[in-house]
């Protein structure tokens, strides 16, 4: 039997005085609940951005990579939650990724690269979700009114005041019911993309198909480099002890079963969506598939009625994602802010919890305006922060807890699992930062065109 991993001063907390910890990781849901804010975590609008991976890796590696990494992502979750629970058992509960890696690895350092990692990651995806919501509302705009004057920031920004609302939701348990909403958004939007796709392949208008890659063998390279970091940043969370801090304790085993949610939902949305816009656009496919069937010179590849649909549901799955993706923020800016013997909503904590949100959402709708970079942001995100989170940490930290046998074949498998996607890593950080350097000479600050 391993031995308990050592405390941590990081890993105690003090509900007395831990606004963080009981106002924000409240732990009173079940493992339904922890499956909706897996899947909202997990299944987003970026999987609209799987055709534009497979055109950097083709048919034959997209579907390996894709089928792989979903693989490693599941084992590497359910580790993680091993190790939860395994901490939880000897009467250290962790919910907080920081906390837990800080205990577990027994470094003080090892927290605070957790923290910025995760808060890179959370400002990343806060950022997205706001810019591809301002896209989705520019794009029904622009079909209604062709020579209308608003320019994309104008809709980030009405993006941001939803969300500054939105934002005021106090816990993350209370996101329970959004994230139910953002797991039937998701499927509703994949079926419909689908049978886009469909209707736009076998249409009189389809596009010629080339599914053929870069002809230079080093942009090959790059190419596929970026396209794996962007599968890792599809598959991504970086905040699974902060969901599996909402279940009601005893957590063991509960998360378990919200991951396979999460992951019959991952199999029906990732596979339909890569096939369906893939064989329809080939190497054409834009980051965002919604605008390869709605191409700005020319008539819709579908039905509008069908794309219109899909691109509210997508609109509305976006303020989840963006909710859930911010709880670690709050949780932060309310560890120390929040006096907790004030009660949830008093006026002590009600006005600095409006303050701080506000602050926080504009900061990203600002940085969303500016920097209108959906596809080049999901590989950077991906390469630099959910690769050392979900591939490479669940691995060390169950060697470190379980301590396998080094001929056992778990050992071999984490530690491979580990040099592979570290190298995968530094690669997608070099090719998606290179992408982004390249593709910086196309736009201008709050542009109202997305960069590919």
């Amino acid at each position: 039997m391993a031995e308990p991993p050592k405390a941590d001063i990081h890993s105690r907390h003090d509900k007395d005085e831990d606004g963080g910890a009981a106002f924000v990781l409240q732990s009173k849901g079940e493992w339904w609940h922890a499956g909706f804010h897996l899947t909202t975590a997990i299944v987003g609008p970026t999987i609209l951005t799987l055709p534009y991976a497979f055109r950097g890796l083709g048919w034959g590696l997209g579907f390996l990579c894709l089928t792989t990494v979903g693989l490693v992502t599941f084992y590497s979750y359910f580790l993680m939650s091993k190790v939860l629970d395994y901490c939880e058992k000897s009467g250290r509960r962790h919910i907080r990724f920081r906390e837990l890696a800080a205990d577990v690895l027994g470094s003080g350092w090892m927290f605070y690269f957790v923290i910025f990692i995760q808060t890179a990651i959370n400002t990343g995806v806060g950022v997205g979700a706001i810019l591809l919501a301002g896209e989705c509302l520019q794009i029904m705009y622009s079909n209604i009114s062709v020579h209308g004057s608003l320019k994309l920031y104008h809709f980030i920004a009405m993006v941001t005041v939803v969300m500054i609302v939105l934002s005021q939701l106090p816990s993350f348990h209370s996101l329970r019911h959004i994230n139910f909403c953002s797991l039937l958004f998701a499927l509703g939007y994949t079926i419909l993309v689908g049978v886009a796709c469909i209707h736009a392949g076998t249409s009189e208008h389809a596009p010629p198909r080339d599914y053929s890659l870069e002809p230079k063998k080093s942009a090959r390279v790059f190419s596929a480099f970026t396209s794996l970091s962007i599968l890792a940043a599809i598959f991504g969370n970086g905040i699974l002890p902060e969901i599996q801090a909402t279940l009601a304790p005893p957590a063991t085993g509960k998360m378990v079963k919200g991951l396979l949610m999460c992951y019959t939902a991952i199999f029906v949305t990732f596979y339909s969506a890569a096939v369906s816009g893939y064989w329809v656009f080939g190497n054409k496919s834009n980051s965002n598939i919604l605008k390869s069937l709605l191409p700005d010179s020319g008539p819709s590849l579908a039905p509008t009625w069908v794309l219109g649909l899909a691109i509210v549901f997508v609109l509305l799955q976006l303020f989840a994602i963006c909710l859930v993706y911010s709880q670690v923020a709050y949780e932060i800016m309310e560890k120390k802010s929040a006096d907790v013997r004030q009660g949830m909503f008093s006026k002590r904590n009600l006005i600095p919890r409006i303050i701080l949100r506000t602050i926080y959402m504009i900061c990203c709708g600002v940085l969303a305006a500016m920097l209108p970079f959906f596809g080049d942001i999901n590989g950077v995100v991906g390469a630099i922060g959910f690769i050392p989170l979900d591939f490479i940490l669940p691995m060390v930290m169950y060697n470190m807890t379980f301590k396998p046998p080094k001929s056992s074949l778990t050992y071999w498998v984490n530690v491979s699992i580990i040099v592979v996607f570290t190298g995968a890593g530094i690669m997608g950080a070099f090719s998606s930062i290179r992408k982004l350097v390249l593709d910086a000479n196309q736009f201008k600050l709050f542009s109202s065109d997305v960069v590919d």
